[in-house]
């Protein structure tokens, strides 16, 4: 298991050996996509608090997803159904990992959570 996490200062170089703070997010979904992609990984997880990724969330038409195509992840993108600082960088993520990758990913709690982390998350 790999992991890359948030955070940081990002920065850029404005000259040779010379690095200059910039007003940016290093977006931890993206990033994890991003080295997932490149060392060439067979699976991308991205684990959450939920156990499914929903339409409509937290409403009376909540709805589970089991799959989805790249095709409907970017409709459901378009139509705000994963906003931002909830699902949708993970969701952006996803379909970045698969478009790059061709190979699969999930976002979710996993049930074997506990026993990964030894009951520590």
């Amino acid at each position: 298991m790999i992991a890359v996490g948030g955070g940081g200062i990002p920065v850029f170089y404005v000259e040779t050996n010379k690095l200059q703070g910039i007003d940016a997010v290093i977006d931890k979904d993206l990033a994890s996509a991003l080295l997932a992609s490149q060392i060439n990984a067979d699976k991308f997880f991205i684990l959450t608090d939920v156990p499914k990724v929903c339409l409509n969330y937290n409403t009376p038409q909540e709805q589970t997803i089991d799959r989805m195509t790249i095709a409907e992840a970017q409709q459901y993108l378009d139509e705000g159904q994963f906003p931002d600082g909830s699902m949708g960088p993970k969701i952006r993520a996803a379909i970045r990992f698969v478009e790059n990758s061709g190979k699969t990913r999930s976002s979710r709690k996993p049930p074997c959570w506990g026993s990964i982390t030894g009951g520590r998350g």
